[in-house]
């Protein structure tokens, strides 16, 4: 299979999966509390439905239109706006007859269920596979800053060490950008000295100019030598598989980056490499730099093992027992919600140009794994999960949010909003949604055709 079609597969399966969840979080509560459920659907059947089945007085059905699902509640205004049952007398069973609390948990059902859910996934994935990541403190002599554009518009430069973010220690180097993407400033250190910087309010803008530029702060790479090809200019000079770079023509040249640098102030010129041998021995050597800044050679690839075992970094794993893996995955899906809710806060800024990065269905189609990789898959799903409990608990009519905040104003004041409020309420909510739908998808088709 093709790697759209495997993300496409897993987008419905997880979408399917989170629709009749947060829906059956609704369902139980209204039949716990002897409230009528007349349909229990994933996905909308406009017109007509893919599947139906009546069991008892619930129908229970796939629709076509994959927007999302819905359970028609009795006595309920909602998607349906089914106005003639709402102008008979109310019935016992029905939404409208139940006291304002049980309708309230009716409604929060759905939302706690998305989050609980996320909460799940996350302890089954830190037990079965622990939390592997490198350990920010432990990087010798800084980060890599491969992209010097989008570092000098955040103020990084390869060799900082980040200390903090918004007063919190970093962990894990891989906390650095999405704690830079929601943050407000940052702490690091530079050549012996701390220093605070703030994040550029547009940071999130930047970053969305360029996807395949966006992780541009890694660890840095020790230079080793693989071989030096026979179409060389540097062949036969003398450089062996294993060789580790020290400096050129006296300058500190370990890693990457500053090889790179060195290379490119001597083009067209004879260098002296000072490198150390696999048995350990240092030597110099003599190479050219060729007009574009190469030494025509093919480096060693250096793995996470090599790394550790010279000291460079410590990739940190964290495994957990069943009972430790509860508090952890409950600290996940708050940190998740927590993130994300700094994200909106982002979009509601205009300065911040994030809403430009606000995606619909291929947006999120796209977060899934182009393989199959089911720690990837529920991860995945754990964040979706998040989003559609927070989405949904808006105080915009139409959602959960909306009814809730009705139900909650009735609750405080002990007045219940006119049925024909509710429908114009609802008719409101409707039309903002289509709105934010086409907002979002437009995005991606903007995308899509443009970027």
């Amino acid at each position: 299979m093709t790697p759209i079609v495997i993300k496409t597969i897993q987008f419905f399966l997880s979408l399917s999966l989170l629709i009749v969840l947060h829906e059956l979080g609704h369902f139980i509560p209204a039949k716990l509390f002897k409230t009528r459920v007349e349909k229990f659907y994933l996905f909308f059947d406009v017109k007509f439905s893919l599947f139906k089945k009546k069991i008892g007085e619930t129908v229970y059905g796939i629709g076509w239109l994959p927007l999302g699902g819905y359970v028609k509640i009795s006595g309920m205004i909602d998607e349906s706006m089914d106005k003639e049952q709402m102008k008979e007398e109310p019935k016992p069973w029905e939404f409208r007859s139940k006291p304002a609390w049980q309708r309230l948990i009716i409604m929060l059902g759905g939302v706690t269920v998305n989050f609980v859910l996320a909460v799940v996934i996350f302890i089954g994935l830190v037990f079965t596979y622990g939390e592997e990541y490198i350990a920010n403190d432990s990087l010798k002599d800084g980060i890599w800053v491969t992209e010097k554009s989008l570092g000098d518009e955040l103020g990084v430069q390869t060799g900082d060490k980040i200390l903090s973010i918004d007063g919190k220690k970093i962990e894990a180097l891989q906390q650095v950008l999405p704690e830079m993407v929601y943050g407000e400033k940052y702490t690091i250190e530079r050549d012996g000295q701390v220093i605070e910087k703030e994040i550029p309010v547009d940071f999130i803008e930047t970053l969305s100019e360029d996807k395949e530029k966006a992780r541009f702060i890694y660890y840095r790479v020790p230079f080793y030598v693989n071989s030096v090809p026979d179409t060389s200019h540097n062949k036969g000079v003398d450089l062996r598989p294993m060789d580790e770079f020290l400096s050129i023509n006296g300058k500190q040249a370990i890693y990457r980056d500053q090889v790179m640098d060195e290379l490119e102030k001597n083009k067209g010129r004879d260098i002296d490499i000072l490198v150390r041998r696999k048995n350990g021995k240092e030597e110099h050597v003599t190479a050219k730099v060729n007009s574009k800044g190469k030494l025509g050679l093919v480096t060693a690839p250096v793995t996470m093992k090599d790394l550790q075992e010279k000291g460079y970094l410590k990739v940190k794993t964290l495994e957990y027992s069943f009972w430790e893996s509860i508090p952890a995955g409950w600290n996940k899906g708050v940190k998740t919600l927590s993130d994300y809710i700094k994200g909106m806060k982002k979009i509601f800024n205009p300065d911040t140009g994030a809403y430009k990065e606000v995606g619909g269905f291929a947006a999120i189609g796209g977060m899934f794994p182009d393989t199959w990789n089911w720690p990837a898959f529920w991860a995945t799903t754990a964040f979706i999960s998040i989003i559609l409990a927070f989405m949904n608990i808006l105080p915009i009519p139409a959602l959960d949010g909306g009814h809730v905040m009705f139900l909650l104003y009735e609750m405080v004041t002990g007045r219940k909003p006119s049925d024909k409020f509710l429908e114009y309420a609802q008719m409101i909510g409707f039309f903002i949604l289509i709105a934010l739908l086409l907002f979002a998808n437009g995005n991606d088709l903007y995308k899509w055709l443009f970027k």
